[in-house]
Parts: C-alpha cells; structure tokens; sequence
C-alpha cells in the first residue's frame, strides 16, 4: 500500500513543486526566446533578411517539436525529475556555447539540438502535475508553471535586448546561459522525486494506439490545432513587432523597446485569471473568450500611436495565455490515460505553430506590408475561434 498521499496546497512538497516547475519554465523559455529580440542586429550582422534572421528562432522550436515527438513514446521510460533535469543542464551549456559560434548556419544547427533537448521538460511537466499534484489545486500548479513560462520568456526578451545593445548579442547571449545554468543546479537540489510514477518499459504498440486515439478525438484535436493556430499568431507578432518598432513612424531604440516587452507580464494574470476563473465558469467558454480578446488586441496594432500599439500588446498577451493555459489544461484532464503522450502532442502542435507560422509570416511582411500581416494574423486567430466556438456548442 503506497503510504505517500499528492502534494496538497499547504505542504512543503507543494511549495517545491511550484517554485521549481516555476524556475524550469525561466531557465527553459529565456532560452528559446532570447534570439527573438535581437532579430534585427542579427539580420545586420549576418547580412540576412527578415524572415531569414527568424530562423534562429524557429529552428529551437522545430527542434522542440521533433522532441516532443520523441519523446511522445519514450517519456516514460525516464525518470521525470532525471529527464527534466538533464534538459534543464545540457541546454544551457548549449547557449553558453552559443556565444562563440560565428556562423549563423551553425547557430540554427545548435538551435534544433537546444530545442530538442529542453522539450524533455515540456513533455513531462503537465504529466507530472496531474500525477503528483491533488485534483482541486492541480489549475494552480499548472498557472505555476505556466507563469514561469511566461516570465522566463519576458525576462529572456528583456535581458537579451538591453544587454546585447550594451555589451553585443553575444556577451547576451553568454549571460543568459550562465543564468539557466544556475537555474537548472537549483531545479536538480529542490525538485522532489516522483511518488506516483516510476519509469517502465515502453510498449510502443500501446503508445501509437493512444496517439492515434487522441488524434483521432474531435475535442483533443480541437485543442491540438487551437494551439498551433494561437501559438503561431503570438510568436509572429513577438517576432516582428522589434521591426516595426525601430522603423517609421516609431523609431524607438533598442532600451525602449525591452521595455515595451514588459507586457509580457500580464501573461501571468491571464494564467491567473484562468486558474480563477475555471471555478465557477466552463473551461470552454472561457477558451472562446480569450480567443476573441486576442482579435480584439491585434485590431491595436494597426494603430501608428505607440501607446495604443502597446495596450493592445498588453490585451494580445494576457489573452493568449489566458487561452494557452485553459486549452492545455483541458488537454491535460481529459486524458484519462498515456497523459505524457496526449500533453506531448499539444506541445507537438504548438512548437510546429511557432515554427511554421512563425517564419512564414516574416516572409509575408517582407513580401506585403505591416497591415497585411496583421489582417493574416487576424484572420488566423478567427479560424481558431471558429474551432473554439465549435466545441462549446
């Protein structure tokens, strides 16, 4: 009889849940993210185009997704904390390296094989959560690790953009692997050991039936394309705005424009807000809101009024992850069972939404003009709504 019982809210146990599925989701997306700001000093420094320099950004989420998939059938066949824990590690030595690569082909190359290696803690995360984690907090655990997520992305952004125009992209680039190395140390002393999962060998058999059944459930696919859709409209405006921002009728330097990422704060009240929320109100519902706030937001961003650019930013970002975060919990609570395989593939769709939409919209925008590309984003985000609005009724 296993005499342990789930993290409950006012446990210790809890608590290091929570601050280390927070500083994983620091060390992991000031990671992935922290090429995204300094798009256009590299575009300048390797003589490249716009939707070119956004390779270094989507080859870290194609390789997110490869090992997403990989890691769909092999998972459970590692230890959670030892998995999370090595991602965590050997990522950061990665962007450490990173810092003396002088090619950009070889910087793309290091991006997938970073990708690859920290979708190790994506794809266990949620799983761990709901096996670890009592029931009526799992919301909050999960707007923990999300607000990590989100913190980590704003701080890479943030940090990445002041430091390399203070120091080059390249002491930025240094500084922010040495700070999730000492994240990742800090995870590896904290993290508690799972109680309620040991790793077991894989029947692959098993694992493509459950893949096959998730794909093939009209509601988890729902959510799997929502998060595509969503993550790729959020990542192209991310990935451009720095653009818009420096040229007419802006011209905003590279400080202000850090600070204009600060609204990536309010992801966290979206989280929160959710976590909320989804006590009271149908998880559905909630969905189809936040996705239509999303348009809303982006209908800002038409504006050539920097104040009004950035409330809608603000609005943009707290309803994508207010979104993010309702669709990747339902995706987490309706798997009944292979929850590491059905969380897999969300993140699966996710990174392949940031990858693809990602850069083919920079070549939209070097090809058209900035309305244009926010009139694609829009009308992207309308298609999610229509998926959205399809499964609430």
């Amino acid at each position: 009889m296993d005499i342990h019982e789930k993290a409950n809210k006012g446990s210790q146990r809890f608590r290091y849940i929570k601050l280390c599925l927070f500083l994983s989701g620091l060390s992991v997306f000031a990671q992935l993210y922290l090429f995204q700001p300094l798009l256009p000093i590299i575009a300048d420094h390797f003589k490249t185009s716009v939707g070119n320099s956004s390779l270094l950004v989507s080859s870290s989420t194609i390789g997110m997704a490869i090992g997403l998939f990989f890691f769909a059938f092999k998972a459970d066949s590692y230890s959670r904390k030892k998995l999370m824990t090595f991602s965590l590690l050997s990522s950061s030595l990665l962007t450490i390296i990173s810092a003396y690569i002088p090619s950009m082909v070889i910087l793309i190359i290091f991006g997938i094989l970073k990708g690859f290696i920290v979708s190790g803690v994506s794809a266990v995360a949620l799983a761990y959560i709901t096996e670890e984690v009592d029931r009526s907090i799992i919301p909050l655990a999960i707007s923990m690790y999300l607000s990590g997520n989100i913190i980590g992305g704003m701080s890479g952004r943030i940090l990445s953009t002041i430091l390399a125009g203070e120091f080059g992209w390249e002491n930025s680039v240094l500084i922010i692997g040495i700070e999730s190395l000492l994240l990742g140390i800090l995870f590896w002393i904290f993290f508690p050991d799972s109680f309620f999962f040991q790793p077991k060998k894989i029947d692959y058999s098993l694992k493509v039936k459950q893949m096959k059944s998730f794909l093939q459930d009209s509601y988890m696919l729902r959510l799997y394309c929502s998060a595509a859709l969503l993550m790729g409209t959020f990542i192209s405006i991310y990935n451009y705005l720095t653009f818009r921002l420096e040229s007419a009728p802006f011209h905003l330097n590279h400080f202000l424009i850090a600070f204009i990422f600060l609204m990536y704060i309010l992801g966290v009240f979206g989280t929160m807000i959710t976590s909320k929320l989804s006590k009271s109100i149908e998880q559905k519902v909630i969905l189809k809101g936040a996705v239509v706030t999303i348009i809303i937001g982006s209908l800002f961003f038409f504006s050539e009024n920097i104040y009004m650019v950035t409330f809608g930013l603000g609005i943009f970002t707290l309803s994508f992850f207010a979104a993010h975060t309702m669709a990747s919990q339902m995706t987490a609570l309706h798997a009944k069972e292979g929850k590491s395989s059905a969380t897999s593939i969300y993140w699966l769709f996710y990174y392949l939404g940031s990858s693809i939409l990602g850069s083919s919209t920079g070549y939209i925008l070097h090809s058209t003009s900035w309305n244009f590309f926010i009139l694609f984003i829009i009308l992207i985000t309308l298609i999610t709504f229509l998926l959205s609005y399809k499964e609430t009724n």
